[in-house]
């Protein structure tokens, strides 16, 4: 199963005709062609409506939405509805309701407000998918299936307890083996029966609240346990929907880098991935290109759909900044050079009431087509209609591989003892933003990803290192290639228990170091770090939070503290491996200080570095399956920019011609799409 069938990357949006009499629908489906909307989300949030009643179904009205977005052309992608629960469930079955960290059931509301344990829930969820594919499977215009609505959240009621103890005896077998991992000697912990288990709660003596714990081993589980609970509602649905709809893909969509859920541990039961892009500022370039990476990755780098994005401003958060002039049209291209085979929008008529009313969407309450949100939009829909079918299916060359990992993310901030400052996720972004400023193609994989096509791997706080990836990492610098991991990586195995071993415990024969102490401090507590060989012009970096107090063993220093009594001492070093190297980075380094790190291991492997110099010009090449390359330019600035071409090719955007060496031009936040010479069969076949 791949994706969704079609000729162009596919535009449109969520859609909620429901809310509107259907002489509104007329008017949608006018300025639909208008805006080239090609492609509808329908039902994410129909439930009530389709199931009132506990034995009743009632796919009226669902049918006219589904009969006009046929009659007008639109692919459908189609939800099941069951991304919020009815009234009546809730009443006829209170536990569906959530319970939440204090312990408190809550009661009817909201919207992430299903217990993923409950039997009622599980039920009548897979009853809906199953009465939704069987009703509307036939329809050639359902392009693809859409489970739910961004899972999330967490519940700590008794059926969530009674799970957790049943998902412990299939992971452990035995409760002595679950008293080793969870190191239940410290503080009289020892388990005797199974039933002595309770999750980890206000109520207990996990006083912190869920990200912080006295009790790791069981709060580490009890993350697991919830983002493989809400999959099993997942893969139930799926399977209803399989019953009668053998071959439309399925998907769900994520929610980018959210660290309630392991989508890893998701990917293999989505047909394709899907994910919801509201970045929190205007500057999250480089955050918003990993997550895509981070999405494309999450099946091994087939293509995936921005399944949501503002057209404007969104609606949930404390301040709701408005998407600048050029941003929706930049950002969507964004997301297709990074491998988005679909650019949807939420929403596409505004809601008249609730809490989204004024979440921004294609057609506001005014109902106009000449607002300066839907100019933007249709000229995007006019732009992807030019690219047509060049980007489909497309791949990523990457040479360069970043090891995203959701256990090390967990592990790491509920940790006590290191700092609590430490931010996983900003660590792996500011190693990735050096990347991305090089203009270097990244896949962003997990750790049981295979390495074997990549020349450099980046592990920032590889906090934990299951299985045999020690083993793996060194076969990467066997062979040739580079590693580069950073201060508290190697420090615990999968069950959150530290090695009996120097830092950087299995990672230390590859890194050539060792580490006895480590030093955190405050944040404005700085130690600087000169950077580069005796001789050259140093680079000096203001190292903050956290340092480590390297003890070389084989590993040549190319960074050294400048202050406190570790003055001298190494905090980045590089090791001979093999043919390759490992390369070790102590210190909490500035954003430069990371960059120099990361641009001397590139040049190691020659690899291209594309407009280096240039702030904000982002570059992402794709190779299609029939060979043909494509490389996105994306002027992040809110200014013109001029720069010299470096590659020869001719721009599927505007038709123009371009040679190598000649004057190129970017308007503010402008985007360019130079088709290039054909990849070998080798890329091709990546």
């Amino acid at each position: 199963m791949t994706l969704p069938e079609s000729t162009k990357i596919r535009y449109g949006g969520d859609y909620n005709p429901e809310q509107w009499p259907q002489e509104v629908w007329t008017r949608d489906y006018e300025l639909f062609d208008l805006a080239r909307i090609d492609t509808v989300t329908l039902g994410v949030f129909d439930w009530a409506l389709t199931q009132p009643a506990p034995d009743v179904y009632d796919f009226d009205l669902l049918d006219q939405i589904v009969a006009r977005a046929e009659a007008e052309g639109r692919g459908i992608c189609l939800a099941t509805g069951t991304g919020a629960l009815p009234p009546w469930l809730a009443r006829l079955h209170p536990e569906v309701n959530r319970t939440d960290f204090e312990g408190r059931r809550h009661r009817y509301g909201q919207r992430h407000n299903a217990c993923p344990s409950s039997p009622a829930f599980q039920q009548y969820s897979a009853a809906l998918a199953r009465q939704v594919a069987r009703r509307y499977a036939r329809s050639e215009a359902v392009v693809a299936w859409h489970i739910g609505n961004e899972y999330g959240g967490a519940c700590y009621c008794e059926l969530c307890a009674a799970g957790f103890r049943d998902w412990l005896r299939k992971r452990y077998g035995a409760l002595e083996r679950l008293n080793e991992a969870w190191y239940t000697t410290f503080w009289s912990h020892r388990f005797t029966d199974w039933s002595e288990i309770e999750p980890p709660s206000a109520l207990t003596e996990h006083w912190r609240g869920p990200e912080h714990t006295a009790f790791q081993g069981i709060t580490l589980d009890y993350r697991r346990f919830m983002s493989e609970a809400m999959l099993a509602d997942f893969v139930a649905e799926k399977a209803a929907i399989r019953e009668s709809s053998p071959d439309v893909p399925v998907t769900t969509n994520f929610m980018g880098m959210y660290q309630p859920i392991d989508y890893h541990r998701w990917s293999a039961h989505l047909d394709f991935a899907s994910w919801d892009n509201y970045p929190p500022d205007d500057t999250s370039q480089a955050r918003m290109a990993l997550t895509h990476d981070l999405m494309r990755g999450l099946k091994d780098g087939q293509p995936f759909w921005l399944m949501e994005q503002t057209p404007s401003t969104t609606a949930s958060r404390d301040v709701n900044p408005l998407k600048r002039p050029g941003l929706l049209g930049l950002w969507s291209w964004q997301a297709v050079a990074h491998g988005a085979d679909a650019v949807l929008y939420f929403q596409l008529r505004a809601s008249r009431g609730a809490c989204e009313k004024y979440h921004g969407a294609l057609i506001g309450h005014g109902d106009r087509s000449d607002t300066r949100v839907f100019g933007e939009a249709a000229e995007l829909g006019a732009e992807l209609e030019r690219l047509g079918g060049a980007s489909l299916g497309a791949r990523t060359p990457a040479r360069v591989a970043l090891l995203f990992d959701w256990d090390s993310w967990w592990a790491l901030e509920m940790t006590d003892g290191l700092s609590r400052l430490l931010r996983y996720q900003q660590l792996v972004i500011s190693y990735y933003t050096a990347l991305w400023d090089a203009g270097v193609d990244v896949d962003v994989v997990p750790v049981t990803a295979a390495l074997d096509p990549y020349d450099v791997v980046l592990a920032p706080a590889l906090h934990m290192v299951k299985g045999d990836l020690a083993q793996r990492l060194e076969a990467v610098a066997a062979r040739g290639g580079s590693v580069v991991t950073t201060f508290l990586s190697g420090r615990v195995d999968e069950d959150d228990n530290a090695f009996l071993a120097d830092v950087p415990g299995p990672l230390g024969p590859l890194m050539g170091v060792r580490v006895d102490e480590w030093d955190a401090r405050e944040p404005g507590f700085v130690n600087p770090v000169r950077l580069g060989a005796p001789g050259e012009k140093p680079v000096v970096s203001s190292a903050t939070l956290f340092f480590e107090l390297v003890i070389p063993q084989g590993a040549q220093a190319v960074g050294v503290y400048q202050q406190d009594f570790y003055a001298g001492t190494p905090a980045v070093t590089r090791n001979a491996f093999g043919e390759g190297e490992g390369w070790y980075v102590a210190a909490g380094l500035d954003q430069p200080g990371i960059s120099w790190v990361v641009r001397e291991v590139l040049r190691r492997h020659s690899i291209e570095l594309r407009y280096p110099d240039v702030p904000d010009l982002e570059t992402a090449e794709r190779v299609a399956p029939d060979g043909t390359r494509l490389l996105f330019l994306l002027n992040h600035q809110a200014t013109a920019l001029d720069v010299e071409a470096q590659h020869s090719g001719s721009d599927l955007l505007t038709g123009a011609q371009i040679e190598k060496g000649d004057r190129i031009r970017f308007e503010p936040r402008g985007v360019m799409v130079l088709r290039l010479p054909r990849a070998s069969a080798a890329a091709v076949s990546l």
